[in-house]
Protein backbone atom coordinates (compact mmCIF):
# COMPACT_ATOMS: atom_id res chain seq x y z
CA UNK A 1 0.00 0.00 0.00
CA UNK A 2 1.37 3.30 -0.90
CA UNK A 3 1.73 6.53 1.18
CA UNK A 4 0.45 10.06 -0.55
CA UNK A 5 3.03 12.66 0.33
CA UNK A 6 2.74 16.49 -0.93
CA UNK A 7 6.13 18.20 -1.36
CA UNK A 8 6.14 21.82 -1.69
CA UNK A 9 9.54 22.03 -3.03
CA UNK A 10 10.85 20.28 -6.27
CA UNK A 11 14.18 18.09 -4.64
CA UNK A 12 15.13 16.83 -8.29
CA UNK A 13 13.91 13.54 -10.29
CA UNK A 14 16.88 11.26 -8.40
CA UNK A 15 15.68 12.34 -4.95
CA UNK A 16 12.20 12.26 -5.58
CA UNK A 17 12.84 8.68 -6.99
CA UNK A 18 14.95 7.65 -3.68
CA UNK A 19 11.54 8.36 -1.59
CA UNK A 20 9.81 6.68 -3.95
CA UNK A 21 11.20 3.51 -3.25
CA UNK A 22 10.20 3.44 0.18
CA UNK A 23 6.58 3.30 -1.31
CA UNK A 24 5.22 6.39 -1.51
CA UNK A 25 3.34 8.56 -4.20
CA UNK A 26 4.68 12.24 -4.30
CA UNK A 27 2.51 15.04 -5.57
CA UNK A 28 4.88 17.78 -6.30
CA UNK A 29 2.38 21.47 -6.08
CA UNK A 30 4.85 24.62 -5.37
CA UNK A 31 3.31 26.03 -2.17
CA UNK A 32 2.90 29.75 -3.34
CA UNK A 33 -1.12 29.98 -3.72
CA UNK A 34 -1.62 26.52 -2.56
CA UNK A 35 -5.15 25.44 -1.86
CA UNK A 36 -7.19 22.84 -1.27
CA UNK A 37 -8.62 20.55 -3.73
CA UNK A 38 -10.07 16.69 -4.07
CA UNK A 39 -6.42 15.40 -5.42
CA UNK A 40 -4.81 16.27 -1.43
CA UNK A 41 -7.95 14.27 0.05
CA UNK A 42 -5.64 11.30 0.89
CA UNK A 43 -2.16 13.06 1.88
CA UNK A 44 -1.13 11.82 4.78
CA UNK A 45 2.50 13.38 4.65
CA UNK A 46 2.61 17.09 3.92
CA UNK A 47 6.32 18.11 3.35
CA UNK A 48 6.70 22.25 3.40
CA UNK A 49 7.79 25.34 4.80
CA UNK A 50 5.09 27.44 4.53
CA UNK A 51 2.02 26.77 2.47
CA UNK A 52 -0.71 27.40 5.67
CA UNK A 53 -2.12 31.08 4.52
CA UNK A 54 -3.88 29.44 1.88
CA UNK A 55 -4.01 25.62 2.28
CA UNK A 56 -6.53 24.49 4.17
CA UNK A 57 -4.90 21.64 5.97
CA UNK A 58 -8.01 21.02 7.80
CA UNK A 59 -10.12 19.19 4.90
CA UNK A 60 -7.13 16.93 4.53
CA UNK A 61 -8.79 14.80 6.68
CA UNK A 62 -5.76 11.74 5.99
CA UNK A 63 -3.33 14.20 6.84
CA UNK A 64 -0.80 12.35 9.88
CA UNK A 65 2.70 14.03 9.86
CA UNK A 66 3.94 17.67 8.58
CA UNK A 67 7.72 17.90 7.94
CA UNK A 68 8.99 21.43 7.38
CA UNK A 69 12.25 22.43 6.01
CA UNK A 70 12.11 25.14 8.68
CA UNK A 71 13.20 25.35 12.29
CA UNK A 72 10.88 27.36 13.88
CA UNK A 73 7.10 26.12 13.72
CA UNK A 74 5.73 30.13 14.47
CA UNK A 75 4.20 29.55 10.92
CA UNK A 76 1.91 26.35 11.60
CA UNK A 77 -1.63 26.29 12.74
CA UNK A 78 -0.48 25.24 16.16
CA UNK A 79 -4.00 24.37 17.65
CA UNK A 80 -4.98 22.43 15.10
CA UNK A 81 -2.60 20.12 14.28
CA UNK A 82 -2.22 19.64 18.40
CA UNK A 83 -5.68 18.92 18.65
CA UNK A 84 -6.10 16.26 15.81
CA UNK A 85 -2.38 15.02 16.94
CA UNK A 86 -0.41 15.75 13.56
CA UNK A 87 3.14 14.97 14.20
CA UNK A 88 5.31 17.82 13.28
CA UNK A 89 9.00 17.34 12.46
CA UNK A 90 11.66 20.08 11.42
CA UNK A 91 14.95 20.99 10.11
CA UNK A 92 16.76 21.42 13.69
CA UNK A 93 20.50 21.54 13.14
CA UNK A 94 20.47 22.03 9.56
CA UNK A 95 21.14 25.29 8.85
CA UNK A 96 23.00 25.34 12.54
CA UNK A 97 26.46 25.55 10.54
CA UNK A 98 25.58 28.42 8.14
CA UNK A 99 24.03 30.60 11.21
CA UNK A 100 27.18 30.11 13.33
CA UNK A 101 29.45 30.82 10.42
CA UNK A 102 27.44 34.05 9.96
CA UNK A 103 27.58 34.65 14.55
CA UNK A 104 31.30 34.68 14.00
CA UNK A 105 31.48 36.84 11.23
CA UNK A 106 29.09 39.40 12.24
CA UNK A 107 30.72 39.58 16.07
CA UNK A 108 34.04 40.26 13.92
CA UNK A 109 32.82 42.43 11.83
CA UNK A 110 30.62 44.83 14.74
CA UNK A 111 34.04 44.52 16.97
CA UNK A 112 36.50 45.91 14.07
CA UNK A 113 33.79 48.47 12.59
CA UNK A 114 33.59 46.64 9.17
CA UNK A 115 30.85 48.97 7.93
CA UNK A 116 32.66 51.83 8.62
CA UNK A 117 35.85 50.51 6.71
CA UNK A 118 33.51 49.72 3.66
CA UNK A 119 32.08 53.10 3.58
CA UNK A 120 35.38 54.43 3.59
CA UNK A 121 36.24 52.46 0.47
CA UNK A 122 33.06 53.41 -0.87
CA UNK A 123 34.06 56.65 -0.68
CA UNK A 124 37.48 56.36 -1.73
CA UNK A 125 38.25 58.05 2.14
CA UNK A 126 41.70 57.43 3.47
CA UNK A 127 41.42 57.25 7.64
CA UNK A 128 42.80 54.82 9.86
CA UNK A 129 40.19 53.73 12.42
CA UNK A 130 41.98 53.42 16.41
CA UNK A 131 38.40 52.22 17.45
CA UNK A 132 39.24 48.81 16.21
CA UNK A 133 38.60 45.89 19.09
CA UNK A 134 39.51 42.58 19.63
CA UNK A 135 38.38 39.57 20.03
CA UNK A 136 40.65 37.65 22.41
CA UNK A 137 39.61 37.72 25.97
CA UNK A 138 36.01 38.68 25.30
CA UNK A 139 32.96 37.06 26.39
CA UNK A 140 30.44 35.81 24.37
CA UNK A 141 27.29 34.91 25.41
CA UNK A 142 24.42 33.24 23.90
CA UNK A 143 20.83 33.47 24.84
CA UNK A 144 19.83 29.51 24.06
CA UNK A 145 22.41 26.37 23.75
CA UNK A 146 21.10 24.37 20.56
CA UNK A 147 22.81 23.50 17.51
CA UNK A 148 23.24 26.97 16.42
CA UNK A 149 24.65 28.50 19.16
CA UNK A 150 26.31 25.41 19.35
CA UNK A 151 28.27 25.13 16.06
CA UNK A 152 28.91 28.94 16.76
CA UNK A 153 30.37 28.28 20.08
CA UNK A 154 32.82 25.54 18.17
CA UNK A 155 34.03 28.15 16.24
CA UNK A 156 34.77 30.60 18.65
CA UNK A 157 37.25 28.06 20.42
CA UNK A 158 40.07 29.15 18.45
CA UNK A 159 39.61 32.98 19.45
CA UNK A 160 40.31 32.49 23.13
CA UNK A 161 37.27 33.85 24.25
CA UNK A 162 34.93 32.85 27.16
CA UNK A 163 31.89 31.27 25.90
CA UNK A 164 28.42 31.64 28.14
CA UNK A 165 24.88 30.52 27.69
CA UNK A 166 21.63 30.46 29.34
CA UNK A 167 19.20 27.69 28.69
CA UNK A 168 16.40 26.48 30.69
CA UNK A 169 17.95 24.82 33.58
CA UNK A 170 21.65 25.86 33.15
CA UNK A 171 22.68 22.28 32.26
CA UNK A 172 26.32 22.26 31.16
CA UNK A 173 26.60 22.21 27.45
CA UNK A 174 29.60 21.18 25.50
CA UNK A 175 31.57 23.59 24.62
CA UNK A 176 30.24 26.30 27.01
CA UNK A 177 32.49 27.50 30.08
CA UNK A 178 29.56 28.30 32.18
CA UNK A 179 25.89 28.06 31.44
CA UNK A 180 22.98 30.13 33.50
CA UNK A 181 19.38 29.19 33.79
CA UNK A 182 16.64 31.56 32.42
CA UNK A 183 16.34 32.85 35.73
CA UNK A 184 20.39 33.81 36.21
CA UNK A 185 20.31 35.74 32.81
CA UNK A 186 20.66 38.80 34.17
CA UNK A 187 23.56 37.60 35.58
CA UNK A 188 25.42 36.54 32.46
CA UNK A 189 24.46 39.64 30.86
CA UNK A 190 26.73 41.35 33.02
CA UNK A 191 29.61 39.49 31.97
CA UNK A 192 29.47 39.90 28.06
CA UNK A 193 31.13 41.48 25.60
CA UNK A 194 28.58 40.09 22.87
CA UNK A 195 24.95 38.83 23.60
CA UNK A 196 24.06 36.45 21.00
CA UNK A 197 20.19 35.46 20.73
CA UNK A 198 19.82 31.47 19.78
CA UNK A 199 16.70 30.47 21.02
CA UNK A 200 13.60 29.78 20.11
CA UNK A 201 10.40 31.66 19.71
CA UNK A 202 7.66 30.83 21.64
CA UNK A 203 4.86 32.37 24.18
CA UNK A 204 7.38 32.68 26.92
CA UNK A 205 10.00 34.29 24.51
CA UNK A 206 8.17 36.97 23.53
CA UNK A 207 10.14 39.95 24.23
CA UNK A 208 12.08 38.28 26.71
CA UNK A 209 14.51 40.40 25.70
CA UNK A 210 13.31 43.91 26.56
CA UNK A 211 14.10 46.89 28.62
CA UNK A 212 14.82 44.95 31.96
CA UNK A 213 17.47 42.88 30.08
CA UNK A 214 19.23 45.70 27.59
CA UNK A 215 19.77 47.65 31.13
CA UNK A 216 21.76 44.54 32.45
CA UNK A 217 24.39 44.39 29.92
CA UNK A 218 27.24 45.57 30.01
CA UNK A 219 27.44 49.35 28.75
CA UNK A 220 29.13 49.50 25.18
CA UNK A 221 28.56 45.32 24.46
CA UNK A 222 27.20 44.51 21.37
CA UNK A 223 24.12 42.31 20.18
CA UNK A 224 23.37 39.59 18.02
CA UNK A 225 20.23 38.26 17.00
CA UNK A 226 19.49 35.20 14.77
CA UNK A 227 16.38 33.58 16.08
CA UNK A 228 12.95 35.65 15.89
CA UNK A 229 12.27 39.21 16.08
CA UNK A 230 9.45 39.09 18.30
CA UNK A 231 12.32 37.53 21.28
CA UNK A 232 13.36 40.97 21.08
CA UNK A 233 11.69 44.46 21.77
CA UNK A 234 12.59 46.76 19.03
CA UNK A 235 11.67 49.73 21.24
CA UNK A 236 14.25 49.29 23.50
CA UNK A 237 16.61 47.55 21.47
CA UNK A 238 16.67 51.08 19.24
CA UNK A 239 17.08 53.28 22.14
CA UNK A 240 20.05 51.30 23.11
CA UNK A 241 21.89 51.26 19.83
CA UNK A 242 20.90 55.41 19.82
CA UNK A 243 21.92 55.96 23.80
CA UNK A 244 25.09 54.36 23.56
CA UNK A 245 24.22 51.56 26.49
CA UNK A 246 25.07 49.27 22.98
CA UNK A 247 28.39 49.68 20.92
CA UNK A 248 26.28 47.88 18.11
CA UNK A 249 24.20 45.20 17.09
CA UNK A 250 23.65 42.51 13.68
CA UNK A 251 20.60 41.69 13.10
CA UNK A 252 19.19 38.83 10.81
CA UNK A 253 15.69 39.12 12.51
CA UNK A 254 13.30 41.42 13.19
CA UNK A 255 9.53 42.12 14.47
CA UNK A 256 8.13 42.61 11.32
CA UNK A 257 9.73 41.00 8.22
CA UNK A 258 10.10 42.79 5.23
CA UNK A 259 12.06 45.03 7.26
CA UNK A 260 9.80 48.38 6.91
CA UNK A 261 11.43 51.53 5.11
CA UNK A 262 10.66 53.84 8.03
CA UNK A 263 12.16 51.64 10.95
CA UNK A 264 14.71 53.38 12.52
CA UNK A 265 17.15 50.70 11.98
CA UNK A 266 17.69 51.50 8.66
CA UNK A 267 19.53 54.66 9.94
CA UNK A 268 22.01 53.62 12.56
CA UNK A 269 25.17 53.82 11.97
CA UNK A 270 26.23 51.29 14.24
CA UNK A 271 23.75 48.73 13.07
CA UNK A 272 24.70 45.86 10.52
CA UNK A 273 21.55 44.10 8.93
CA UNK A 274 20.81 41.59 7.11
CA UNK A 275 17.50 39.63 5.37
CA UNK A 276 16.65 37.24 7.90
CA UNK A 277 19.55 35.30 5.22
CA UNK A 278 22.29 33.56 8.07
CA UNK A 279 20.75 30.21 7.33
CA UNK A 280 21.74 30.39 3.18
CA UNK A 281 24.42 28.28 2.13
CA UNK A 282 25.37 26.37 -1.05
CA UNK A 283 24.56 23.17 1.29
CA UNK A 284 20.99 23.98 2.65
CA UNK A 285 19.06 21.92 -0.15
CA UNK A 286 21.58 18.65 0.80
CA UNK A 287 21.57 18.61 4.40
CA UNK A 288 18.01 19.46 4.53
CA UNK A 289 17.08 16.54 1.70
CA UNK A 290 19.01 14.42 4.31
CA UNK A 291 16.99 15.08 7.19
CA UNK A 292 13.50 14.75 4.69
CA UNK A 293 14.85 11.20 3.70
CA UNK A 294 15.81 9.85 6.71
CA UNK A 295 12.80 11.06 8.28
CA UNK A 296 10.31 9.48 5.12
CA UNK A 297 12.25 5.58 5.69
CA UNK A 298 11.57 5.73 9.50
CA UNK A 299 8.05 6.23 8.52
CA UNK A 300 6.95 3.55 6.43
CA UNK A 301 9.32 1.58 8.97
CA UNK A 302 7.03 3.04 12.02
CA UNK A 303 10.24 3.58 13.69
CA UNK A 304 10.84 6.64 15.46
CA UNK A 305 11.18 10.18 13.87
CA UNK A 306 13.98 12.75 14.22
CA UNK A 307 13.30 16.25 15.14
CA UNK A 308 9.94 15.60 16.38
CA UNK A 309 8.67 18.73 17.49
CA UNK A 310 7.20 19.30 21.12
CA UNK A 311 3.98 21.46 20.57
CA UNK A 312 3.43 22.34 24.50
CA UNK A 313 7.17 23.74 24.11
CA UNK A 314 7.54 25.05 20.80
CA UNK A 315 10.28 23.86 19.51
Amino acid sequence: MTIKALFTYNYGGDKRKAIEEFGYDIKLIPEQNLFYSEELADVEVLVCYDPFKTLQIEKMKKLKWIQLSSIGIDQLPVEYVKNNSIIITNNNGGYSIPMGEWIVLKTLELLKNSKGLYENQVNRKWKIDTSIHELYGKTIGFIGTGTIALEAAKRFRGFGVTILGVNTNGRNIEHFDRCYSMGERFEMFKLCDVVVVTLPYTKETYHLINEDAFSEMKDGSYFINVARGSIVDERFLISSLMNGKLAGAALDVYEEEPLKQHNQLWDLNNVILTSHNSWVSEMKNKRRFVTILENMRRYTACEELVNVVDLKKGY
